[in-house]
This record gives C-alpha cells, structure tokens and sequence, in this order.
C-alpha cells in the first residue's frame, strides 16, 4: 500500500521474488523525500493518482525483452517466453504511457529526457486535470 506515504508514515510492501514466482514477506518502507516506484506496473491505473510523475522509459519491446533475456540467463528463458505475452496483455488493459509525464530514450551517448505525453510542457490540454492520474 502507498497511500501512508503520502502522510508521512510507514508503508509496507512485498518484493517479488523472480526465481521463485511468488512475492516474499512484506518489509516497512519508511517515508521519504523521494521514493521511486519502479517496474512495468509503476504508472499502473491504481497507482497514478499518488504519483508525483510518471517517467517512461521509451524502448521497444523487442529490445527491452532482449535486454531483460541477455541479463536473466539461461535460467529464466521460460519466465522469459511467458511474460512477453504477459506485458502485452497488461499494457493493453492499463497503458502506461498515455499518462507519463517524462519519457526518457537511450542515446548512443546515455538517455536524454522529453516532455512525456501528459507533460504540462506539451502543447494541448494535458497535465492532471486532463487525464486519469
């Protein structure tokens, strides 16, 4: 739950354990200045209203796959074949990057940082009283 961050307190939460599958004992996160919420789930529909921003990393879908089989190994190529499908399914159900307020792409030279496509900074009615956050 993220909601006591927002006042001040304590939350709890249960990291997912990938080579198991299964989601471990829950942990405190004490509050915080900033807390980065991470994953394909960060800017999920739940989640958007206590965001400050979302960021989406703009990558296509075969090379982020590529990327997470070289880092995972062998071990994790059936995880692998089934979260393809996975991710498909979720982001067609709960887009994130409608709702995203930065986008950052790779460059040969590092990332570099764009007005996402609900950024106050784009021309057009945007920013969050124009879309579901």
């Amino acid at each position: 739950m993220i909601e006591p961050l927002g006042r001040g307190e304590s939350a709890r939460y249960a990291p997912y354990d990938w080579t198991l599958r299964a989601f471990g004992p829950p942990r405190a996160l004490p509050p915080a200045p900033v807390v980065l919420v991470e994953g394909v789930g960060a800017g999920r529909r739940e989640l958007r209203p206590h965001l400050a921003a979302l960021l989406w990393m703009e990558l296509g879908a075969r090379e982020s796959w590529a990327r997470g089989r070289r880092r995972d190994g062998e071990a994790q190529r059936e995880f692998w074949d089934g979260w393809t499908e996975a991710e498909r399914a979720h982001f067609a159900g709960d887009p994130s990057r409608p709702h995203a307020d930065l986008m950052v792409r790779a460059t040969p030279e590092g990332y570099e940082v764009l007005p996402g496509p609900a950024s106050p900074l784009r021309p057009g009615p945007h920013g969050p009283d124009s879309h579901a956050r």
